[in-house]
């Protein structure tokens, strides 16, 4: 890693930007890897400006590492002021853009985030809201959930 990018990511994490839940969300994303243990949620809230829905603010909470949060923190402050169209056009990448590029290993920090954001901007068909299939899993069921593993076999 860059001495560069690691210096941005310890001033991210020594002050993170927009940490923390949010009472009054108007969406909620979270996603979460078993492979690595991240998780991260993602609070939006909207308003009108010149007659259109941007958002006002968004907050995060993670179980992540020091880039995770870094990129997050960023992420919060890039989107706002922004459509929920437009936030869910950035990719990982873009979002992570102000830290400068990250090393292979770390690119999926910012897809942890990228996949929150769609999460909480992407909305729920009305079908499912009006008849759920379940109780939505939490979090701790979701990274306990076992692994699915697929074996094909060949026979010769």
């Amino acid at each position: 890693m860059s001495d560069d990018l690691e210096t941005k990511i310890r001033a991210a994490v020594h002050d993170p930007q927009n940490l923390g839940e949010m009472a009054d969300a108007d969406a909620i994303g979270t996603v979460g890897s078993v492979d690595c243990g991240d998780m991260l949620r993602m609070w939006v809230k909207f308003k009108e400006e010149n007659g259109r829905r941007v958002i006002d603010r968004a907050t995060f909470q993670t179980f992540g590492c020091q880039t995770a949060i870094a990129v997050a923190s960023m992420a919060t402050d890039l989107i706002r002021g922004k459509t929920a169209d437009e936030a869910l056009s950035l990719s990982g990448e873009d979002l992570s853009a102000p830290l400068g590029p990250l090393p292979p290993m770390k690119i999926h920090c910012a897809q942890l985030v990228e996949g929150a954001l769609k999460d909480a901007l992407t909305p729920t068909p009305k079908s499912e809201i009006e008849n759920p299939k379940s109780p939505a899993p939490t979090l701790f069921d979701q990274l306990n959930a076992p692994k699915t593993v697929k074996i094909k076999l060949h026979t010769d």
